[in-house]
């Protein structure tokens, strides 16, 4: 049986070459590399355009994500990046027993959140903590722009609860915490919140109004805390964005007290009952042309929370119908020096829109995967470019963002189909007809 197979290669530009066999050859779908070998250049030339841009989605839901995120830093490309965390709190034990309030030393007020990870430099942050007057829901969905409004007029500091002169806390995901002597396992965050909102929860507690009851009770009394960071004055190149394991036993809130010479605490946990969310402001400072597909064939875009990168290929079209596709891998470089801190993070996620002029993403069920050694991402679309072939989707666009696209705070710069660096973006395509 004749088959002639077809092997595309595309920088900028694609060129399709006809390979003519006359016996069959192996299947090789579902291969993630290409050997050089199949490249073969022979054959009558066609050209295909590559199209690369970036653009900004309305809306990004921020609800119950992995991590929370908290901090800013000022990137020299993408501006300003800034978290908040709003969460709710439930009570470690129902109606518990204070006994005499007057008789109760209050050590501290820790607001602790586990590390698992952070974007940036370590450093010194200035923290607020305000406690949220507007209710949350688990069952709610909430965005990346979602505020609640907060107590500013708690204490002397605008409703700060933040244990005067504690505001500025070093934010490290890899240093040692110690408690009481001890060392933990794993770092902690511990914000040190004002002793006299603790005596007022307790005294709460123990009032007979039924508020530590139950946690519905509880949690329309205390409805959750804002966590936001209020940097002034980070220069470019400084700061960083923390990432916190909310549902790990050893985020909470914590009253540390003594009665009768007995050392106690009691705990309000964070854990997946507890509706929480990241707000997100990315400040671009006009520097990034988001939508300017002129722009983006020289350097298109990337970020957590903010831009997503979009590649066209009007030439999958004209793959023909009768074509099996055996490999179909995109390679994107991109800008980026090892030693530089804001790295493209180890691999992305693909989307498609069903139809021009929707807004809905389609995922394409295939991630890009990072290799430092390349400096490029390389993605496998060959079951996407085979529904295209079939008539299965619409060839519209490749939309490539940050894996962890609404749960941390990564960037990254791709080389555009025109970029005057030495990589450019690359497709390899082949296929067989029958």
């Amino acid at each position: 049986m004749w088959r002639k197979g077809v092997t595309l290669s595309a920088t900028f530009l694609f060129s399709l070459f006809l390979i003519v066999a006359c016996k069959k050859k192996e299947n090789l779908i579902g291969q993630n590399t290409i050997d050089q070998n199949e490249l073969l250049v022979s054959g009558g030339i066609d050209t295909f355009t590559l199209f690369t841009s970036s653009y900004h989605p309305d809306s990004i839901i921020s609800d119950n994500a992995a991590f929370g995120i908290l901090g800013s830093y000022v990137d020299p490309v993408f501006g300003t990046y800034n978290s908040e965390i709003y969460t709710q709190f439930r009570l470690s034990g129902l109606n518990p027993d204070f006994g005499l309030i007057k008789a109760i030393d209050i050590d501290s007020f820790v607001l602790a959140l586990e590390y698992v990870g952070s974007y940036g430099d370590a450093g010194i942050q200035t923290v607020e903590v305000h406690q949220l007057t507007e209710d949350l829901s688990i069952d709610s969905t909430y965005y990346s722009f979602t505020t609640k409004t907060v107590d500013e007029t708690y204490g002397s500091n605008f409703g700060d609860l933040v244990e005067p002169g504690k505001n500025d806390v070093y934010m490290d995901p890899y240093a040692m915490s110690v408690v009481g002597g001890d060392t933990l396992n794993s770092p902690q965050l511990r914000i040190r919140l004002n002793k006299f909102k603790a005596i007022d929860m307790l005294e709460d507690a123990s009032s007979g109004n039924g508020y530590f009851t139950d946690n519905d009770a509880f949690l329309d009394y205390f409805k959750g805390l804002r966590i936001r960071t209020k940097n002034t004055g980070q220069m470019s190149g400084e700061g960083g964005a923390f990432y916190f394991n909310l549902n790990d036993p050893a985020s909470k809130l914590t009253i540390y007290y003594t009665q009768d010479g007995e050392h106690k605490e009691f705990d309000f946990l964070i854990n997946s009952s507890c509706a929480d969310f990241n707000h997100v402001d990315v400040d671009t400072l006009g520097q990034i042309p988001m939508t300017d597909s002129i722009a983006g064939l020289s350097t298109f875009y990337a970020q957590s929370f903010g831009m997503r990168g979009i590649v066209k290929i009007p030439g999958l079209s004209d793959i023909p119908k009768n074509a099996v596709v055996h490999k179909a891998i995109i390679e994107l470089p991109v800008e980026y020096h090892t030693s530089t801190k804001y790295t493209p993070g180890f691999d992305i996620s693909v989307a498609t829109i069903l139809e021009e002029g929707a807004s809905q993403l389609f995922s394409v069920n295939t991630i890009g995967v990072y290799a430092d050694y390349r400096k490029s991402f390389q993605v496998d679309i060959r079951n996407y470019v085979q529904a295209i072939v079939n008539d299965e989707l619409e060839n519209t666009r490749l939309i490539f963002s940050p894996t962890l696209h609404n749960t941390s705070a990564e960037r990254i710069i791709f080389n555009g189909a025109q970029s005057l660096n030495k990589a450019q973006p690359k497709l390899y395509i082949l296929y067989t007809e029958f």
